[in-house]
């Protein structure tokens, strides 16, 4: 970070997500800050608190007397555009500065440096976002370990112990996926997984945890466990297709997120899926930072 204000006009990106924010501001070609904070305290629901605290976070990271000419913010849990329009108005008022803010998955397009395409994400949820020619944001996807978050974390777990529950129904030996998760979750038997799940105070976040034991089961030759990732990568290419059918171009998929990125075995899944549901479909894994995303949003603020 400089010491003085810098001359040329001021873009900052942020990147809210679920564990940590980060913003990253520019002046011309010169970087001026790159902060990675917790993301503790942010709440999207209520625009007036969630202006705040970007507010709050741009006038402590930046140096002092510098001004934005342009901010844009992917944030988690951002879910639709009448959201993003009223924490944006409220950052404007506070800020005095052009603001945009759209849930975090938008960013993955621009930071891969393309005008249009589908965003997926696969960390500890799930959810795919893209535009329809008109500009108008699709989401699908997104619904939370209970409902949906296939191809995610904490998708992938509960899928498994389904998956184990129901070999163990029909009377099966446990296999290395069940071993895996009965080690990972601390619980002696099968029967013993659905309360440990269940009693997790973050399904999400606790249950995410616990995908690894899915992924060495599948390396260590467990058919169940396989089957568990080529169903998330079918999930997966299951939300692009959902969004060429309403209309959105999905000719570039931008993916990222921890979990699809940094297990090949799914990454893999996925794209074998959308060659076949999508033959015209590229996936692009995302090699940036997603602030970069938000960076090229506030540039066309300008």
């Amino acid at each position: 970070m400089q010491d003085s204000p810098p001359t040329c006009p001021l873009l900052v990106g942020i990147d809210v997500g679920g564990t940590k924010t980060h913003l990253r501001a520019l002046a011309g070609g010169d970087l001026i800050a790159d902060h990675v904070r917790a993301s503790g305290g942010w709440r999207p629901h209520d625009p007036a608190a969630a202006a705040g605290w970007l507010a709050a976070l741009v006038r402590d990271t930046l140096p002092t007397g510098a001004r934005p000419a342009a901010l844009a913010v992917g944030a988690h849990a951002c879910e639709t555009p009448r959201q993003g329009a009223a924490i944006a108005a409220a950052v404007t008022a506070l800020l005095d500065v052009p603001a945009e803010i759209v849930g975090d998955a938008e960013l993955l397009v621009p930071a891969a440096g393309l005008d249009k395409g589908v965003g997926l994400v696969a960390g500890t949820g799930s959810v795919a976002v893209g535009r329809l020619p008109d500009g108008t944001p699709v989401q699908v996807g997104g619904w939370g370990a209970v409902l949906g978050d296939e191809g995610g974390a904490a998708g992938l777990v509960r899928e498994a112990a389904r998956a184990v529950r129901a070999a163990h129904d029909r009377g099966e030996r446990p296999d290395r996926l069940a071993l895996g998760l009965l080690d990972s979750l601390g619980v002696p038997e099968v029967p013993a997984l659905v309360a440990a799940l269940e009693g997790a105070a973050d399904l999400s976040a606790e249950w995410g945890r616990h995908a690894p034991a899915v992924f060495a089961a599948a390396a260590d030759g467990s058919p169940l466990a396989r089957t568990v990732i080529t169903e998330a990568g079918e999930a997966l290419a299951a939300l692009v297709a959902r969004l060429a059918a309403r209309g959105v171009p999905v000719d570039d998929v931008v993916v990222a997120g921890g979990t699809v990125l940094a297990q090949p075995a799914l990454y893999e899944a996925f794209t074998t899926a959308l060659a076949r549901a999508l033959p015209g479909a590229r996936a692009r894994a995302l090699r940036v930072p997603p602030v970069q995303g938000a960076i090229a949003l506030a540039r066309r603020l300008l």
